[in-house]
């Protein structure tokens, strides 16, 4: 099993992309993804690819780090590298892991490095998820449990939860709905909907068929929905 940290590495200067790559050569258990200048193509790798860890220029052409980073739904470990200390409050507002000045070292690198490493390994060590989310329902707090959950539908200022023979109706954003389920099992295919990947039976044009309802997939999430729930098939 390779337990190697993914890493995809983004910059638009060509003699940054070889520093970071000769450092992260030097350490075991790092794996470089791929490697780019491109903002576009980064954001295609990281709708194709697994990618542990991001190291991410902030000052980018067309698109800064930091909003491609805001606008990346699952957001992977980052740490950001740019030329400008004044960035660093706004990165570590991203939660980044760390923040590198240019140029830094490798035993600077290697501190960035370990910190990844340790909140890996919390997460490893850390119980199994939850098997159920928590929602207000009509002034209760239920319990609904995520293997029976099938969907959830954004109602503008509502959420429905949909699961077999029950849904629930709670006054929620779908984003914090989304938050609250793990990404290993659900999957948001459209602005309005988050599906259950075990309960989609199968994909005709651009709708999913969970059984007794279909779902549709924005055009945009296409791609992303077909390598999460049928392997990028």
């Amino acid at each position: 099993m390779n337990n190697n940290i993914r890493i995809l590495m983004v910059d638009d200067e060509f003699l940054a992309l070889k520093l970071l790559e000769d450092y992260i050569s030097r350490l075991p258990g790092l794996e470089v993804v791929a490697k780019t200048k491109s903002v576009a193509e980064a954001l295609d790798i990281l709708a194709k690819e697994q990618i542990d860890l991001l190291f991410l220029d902030i000052q980018m052409p067309i698109l800064s780090g930091v909003n491609l980073f805001k606008s990346l739904q699952k957001k992977p470990l980052a740490i950001f590298t740019t030329a400008y200390a004044e960035y660093a409050v706004e990165a570590f507002d991203l939660n980044a892991v760390d923040y590198l000045l240019k140029p830094y070292g490798f035993e600077r690198f290697v501190q960035a490095i370990n910190k990844v490493r340790d909140i890996l390994a919390k997460k490893t060590e850390s119980p199994n998820e939850p098997n159920f989310i928590v929602v207000k329902v009509d002034g209760r707090l239920q319990k609904v449990l995520l293997k029976d959950l099938l969907y959830v539908e954004g109602l503008k200022e509502y959420v429905k939860l949909v699961c077999n023979g029950k849904q629930y109706v709670t006054f929620e954003r779908l984003k914090n709905i989304e938050e609250l389920l793990p990404a290993a099992d659900f999957v948001r295919v459209h602005k309005s909907f988050i599906v259950a990947k075990q309960a989609v039976q199968s994909l005709e044009g651009n709708q999913l068929d969970l059984g007794r309802v279909k779902i549709p997939i924005s055009r945009e999430k296409k791609e992303g929905v077909l390598s999460a729930i049928f392997g990028g098939v």
